[in-house]
Order: C-alpha cells, then sequence, then structure tokens
C-alpha cells in the first residue's frame, strides 16, 4: 500500500536515489496505490549530473510492493521494498533505460511492456 508522502526507492538509472510520492493518480479521493499504478512523485535527492535533479515533479509506476499482492489463482507475491520507474504519463514509456531488480507480472496487464522487457527477472 502505497500512499501520500511515502519513500520509495527508484529501480531505474535515472539518477534519481529517493523519492517521495505526492499524490495518487485514479479518481476522486484515491489514497493508496498498489503495483502498477501510476503516481506523481516529487524527487528527495539525487545524484549530480543525472537526468533528474532534486526537487522535481514526475510521474512513476511503481513495479515492487511491500504489501502482498494476491493473483488470480490464489497466491500472494511480497517483495522486500517499495520501488518505482519513471515513465513518461501518456506513452508509459520509462524514462530511464535499465530497470534493476525484479518486476511484477501484473504490469503486463496494465499495459508497460517495455518495463517488462527491460527488468531483469519477472516475478
Amino acid at each position: 500500500m502505497i500512499q501520500h508522502r511515502t519513500m520509495m526507492t527508484p529501480a531505474d538509472n535515472t539518477g534519481a536515489r529517493r523519492i517521495q510520492v505526492i499524490k495518487v493518480l485514479g479518481g476522486y479521493r484515491r489514497r493508496i496505490a498498489t503495483v502498477g499504478d501510476i503516481v506523481t512523485v516529487a524527487i528527495k535527492e539525487a545524484v549530480p549530473h543525472a537526468m533528474v535533479k532534486k526537487g522535481e515533479v514526475h510521474h512513476g509506476v511503481i513495479i515492487r510492493s511491500h504489501k502482498e499482492i494476491r493473483r488470480a489463482d490464489g497466491s500472494f507475491v511480497r517483495f522486500d521494498d517499495n520501488a518505482i520507474v519513471l515513465v513518461d504519463k501518456a506513452s508509459k514509456e520509462p524514462k530511464g533505460t535499465r530497470i534493476f531488480g525484479p518486476v511484477a507480472r501484473e504490469l503486463r496487464d496494465r499495459g508497460f511492456t517495455k518495463i517488462i522487457s527491460l527488468a531483469e527477472e519477472v516475478v
């Protein structure tokens, strides 16, 4: 469960080090986001001379969440951290060129095929 003010780690090579969720997109009074949801984020810490700078606002898709995800077959998937990938909101294309760590299979159903193809492992 990702909500307003949740601090997350980026899983791409855009140069961000810490990211804070500032808005969960998807409707009136929507408070909680899960894997595959697009959120508005603020960059809180970034490396020098990177693609993104501290204080910038971007959109990102959640690729890993500590809260378990229930699948149709009754199984649950849980990750060790909350991770996000910065994306272009309209085209759903990632801003970075690499994705680090595993990603959930649910992203394919949401239309993030480019993230799935760049990922090291799909769980």
